[in-house]
């Protein structure tokens, strides 16, 4: 059966994880911010807290190994 918790994750943390692995912030967009690392763009929603499932996805597009609960 499918787990219908709905886990967050705060957004300074997503950001904090894409600021050590060498991305930095490229702009604002309507609902989401652009971040960089000089090659790829990755898009964070400008939310407090985001999906657990949406900021993994986002931590592997910007091929940076999301922490493992322990």
């Amino acid at each position: 059966m499918y787990n219908l918790k709905e886990e967050l994750v705060k957004k300074k943390d997503l950001e904090r994880q894409l600021r050590e692995s060498g991305w930095r912030f490229a702009r604002h967009g309507g609902n989401h911010d652009a971040w960089t690392n000089g090659e790829l763009f990755e898009f964070v929603p400008r939310h407090t807290e985001i999906n657990e499932m949406l900021a993994k996805k986002i931590l592997k597009k910007a091929k940076i190994n999301p922490p493992r609960e322990n």
